[in-house]
């Protein structure tokens, strides 16, 4: 009697795991200037989550720039020293005092048109692609022609002796929608924009200055947990 219960306690164990919902991922809204969006949080990069959410609670965005804007590519945001900056000022080298460590998990996760990821210092002083604490950019990018990407597909799968080439999914998803996919693999990517994709467009196309900065500050008004 004591085997049937046990046996059965973990069949039911079992259908209780198979039929319960995915963690609910935390979304965020980002209020600006020029219209508001809403990204949603990835779980499977659980130290970036937490620290975006930790951030957000404090009200640290409240108030910053989208300090770096470049058309066809990504807007960025997050830099402290954004807040209140003079017109002109080069802006880019601000955090909270700490860097994460990477959580690159592609290509579960890739720079699709939206994605949101953690901004960082380049390879040379950061072998271990730690993320910046607080800056992170959303990806806009370039539809890609699918000779671009079997070309790219082709080349990764040389680079890795036959271990790895670019999923057929994410191919389709860059050659239908557009993306980054140069900066796969080398960058945190922890969450994406569901809601207000065409703030993003709006930002991505403002006229900058010659340090990418827009010439009419876009900022962020407020950034809050919806959920």
């Amino acid at each position: 009697m004591k085997r049937f219960s046990v046996t059965a306690l973990l069949f039911l164990t079992a259908i209780i795991s198979i039929a319960a919902p995915a963690d609910k991922r935390v979304k965020v809204r980002l209020s600006t200037n020029m219209g508001d969006m809403v990204v949603e949080l990835y779980n499977e990069t659980p130290k970036h989550r937490d620290n975006f959410i930790k951030l957000v609670k404090e009200g640290f965005y409240n108030g910053l720039l989208f300090h770096r804007v470049i058309e066809n590519f990504m807007i960025q945001g997050g830099d402290p020293d954004s807040r209140n900056a003079a017109p002109k000022q080069k802006l880019g080298e601000g955090g909270p005092g700490y860097t994460i460590p990477a959580e690159i998990d592609y290509p579960r996760h890739w720079h699709k048109r939206g994605a949101i990821a953690a901004a960082r210092e380049s390879d040379d002083v950061n072998p271990e692609l730690r993320s910046s604490g607080s800056q992170f950019y959303i990806v806009w990018g370039k539809v890609q022609s699918e000779s671009d990407m079997s070309q790219m597909s082709q080349r990764m799968y040389e680079v890795t002796d036959g271990e790895f080439e670019i999923p057929e999914n994410i191919m389709e998803d860059y050659e239908n929608n557009g993306g980054t996919p140069h900066l796969d693999g080398s960058y945190t990517v922890f969450g994406e924009v569901i809601e207000g994709l065409k703030v993003v467009k709006a930002i991505q196309a403002v006229r900058t200055d010659k340090h990418d900065r827009p010439v009419k500050d876009v900022i962020i008004q407020k950034a809050e947990v919806v959920e």
